[in-house]
């Protein structure tokens, strides 16, 4: 294991990344974290095998969250939010890549393993297993607008090979595959101007 010693962790601090509880945090060394990103305890940010692992400037990584490059390539953009409502395990093995985009979420205990293209402010929702998916950049979950915002999986199950447009979402539980999409604004009407 090629993890940070505490006082190395420590001095992240200082470059501006906050921890509530360093000690409970593991970090491999070379892997890059931004000034402003938050990591709460229990956390663990691991590369091996030559693996790039980078967390953007503002990204929170909420408790149980596990982030590991395995000969792979995990790139997180600024202001995502991971790992909150029950952690989440982010690892990109073997030549895969993971590309999590500004402000995406997400929640609630799920995974993503082998490649994935998580656009800006695409979300997903609950303890799914995403293997091989596209979700579309858009707005984040502030935006006013719902079917302007980032492609959402919601549920839970296994989602294979499974592409979501901006404004789009499915939500399943079991098989996404088996989905269907249907327009954000299903879920959260539009409020009149």
């Amino acid at each position: 294991m090629n993890f940070l010693s505490l006082s190395e962790v420590l001095s992240l601090g200082e470059r501006g990344v906050l921890m509530p509880d360093p000690a409970s945090v593991l970090i491999s060394s070379g892997v890059q974290v931004e000034a402003g990103a938050i990591l709460w305890p229990q956390v663990i940010l691991q590369s091996v095998a030559a693996g790039t692992l980078a967390i953007g400037a503002g990204t929170v990584l909420f408790p149980g969250t596990r982030i590991v490059a395995d000969g792979g390539a995990v790139m997180i953009g600024a202001g995502a939010e991971i790992g909150e409502e029950g952690g989440f395990t982010v690892k990109a093995e073997n030549g895969a890549r993971i590309d999590i985009g500004n402000g995406a979420r997400l929640l609630g205990g799920g995974s993503l393993t082998q490649s994935n293209k998580i656009g800006d402010g695409a979300q997903i929702l609950g303890p799914i297993r995403c293997q091989n998916c596209t979700l579309a950049s858009g707005g984040s979950h502030r935006e006013p607008d719902p079917d302007l915002r980032g492609g959402v999986l919601k549920g839970s199950g296994v989602a294979r090979n499974v592409e979501v447009p901006r404004g789009l979402v499915i939500q399943a539980f079991g098989r996404f595959s088996e989905g269907v999409l249907r327009r954000q604004s299903h879920f959260h009407p539009k409020t009149p101007t």
